[in-house]
């Protein structure tokens, strides 16, 4: 991806910074808010930046989370 594309983008939510996260560092190529704990998908080079298409990141805590 574009570093100048990079630069631009901040989340949708709360306009926040994004890190870019891809393989192999990283197990899926998302852009990710930390504050908002959100990632969002980059299919094919471009991002999607849809708040219905992020991942959260709160799902995997919540799988671990002892009862």
């Amino acid at each position: 991806m574009d570093t100048r594309l990079l630069e631009l983008l901040v989340c949708p939510i709360c306009k926040g910074p994004l890190d870019y996260q891809r393989p192999p560092q990283h197990e899926r190529t998302e852009l990710v808010c930390a504050a908002d704990r959100l990632a969002f998908p980059v299919r094919d080079g471009i991002p999607v930046m849809l708040e219905s298409e992020a991942r959260s990141l709160d799902d995997n805590a919540a799988i671990d989370t002892p009862k």
